[in-house]
C-alpha cells in the first residue's frame, strides 16, 4: 500500500484547516500557499470531501473553507479512506468479500489479512487532534532547544 499524493495532500490540507480554522472559514488560497499546493489541487480534494460532509463552506470576500467536527471527531483513516479509497495492502482484500479464487489455498492471505488489520488499527487511532498536539510539542521543544 503506498498513499498516494492526494491522500497525503487531502490530509495536511484538513490537518491545516485544523490548526488556522480557529472557527473560521479559511481561503483555499491561504492553505495553498501555506502548504505549497497548487489551488486547483485543492480544488479537487475540497469538491470531494465538501460532497461527503467533512467541511463547511462560505462564498465570498470572506469566504472559504472550515472542519464541519472538530478536530478530534476526524481520525487519519477516515481521510485517507475517502481521499483513496480502502487501504488494502493488497487487491484481494480491497472488497468486502474476498473473491479471489486462490484463497482457499492462499498461505499469505493469513499475513495479508493481519498487515490489513494494523493498517486500519493504527490510522482510525490518530485524529487530526493527536497530529496537531505532536505539532505543537515538536514546535515547543525546538523552541525550548
Amino acid at each position: 500500500m503506498k498513499i498516494s499524493t492526494k491522500g497525503r495532500y487531502a490530509l495536511r490540507f484538513m490537518l491545516d484547516l485544523a490548526a488556522n480554522g480557529e472557527g473560521r472559514y479559511v481561503p483555499l488560497k491561504e492553505i495553498s500557499a501555506r502548504q505549497g499546493i497548487s489551488l486547483k489541487y485543492l480544488e479537487q480534494i475540497v469538491s470531494q470531501f465538501g460532497k461527503l460532509g467533512l467541511l463547511e463552506s462560505v462564498r465570498g470576500p470572506q469566504g472559504g473553507y472550515r472542519l464541519a467536527k472538530l478536530p478530534k471527531d476526524y481520525t487519519v483513516g477516515e481521510i485517507l479512506r475517502y481521499a483513496e479509497g480502502e487501504l488494502a495492502p493488497v487487491a484481494c482484500l480491497e472488497q468486502e468479500v474476498n473473491s479471489c479464487p486462490r484463497q482457499a489455498e492462499c498461505v499469505t492471505l493469513p499475513f495479508w489479512q493481519g498487515l490489513y488489520k494494523a493498517i486500519n488499527e493504527y490510522v482510525d487511532s490518530v485524529t487530526l487532534e493527536d497530529l496537531l498536539e505532536q505539532q505543537r510539542e515538536r514546535i515547543s521543544s525546538e523552541f525550548y532547544i
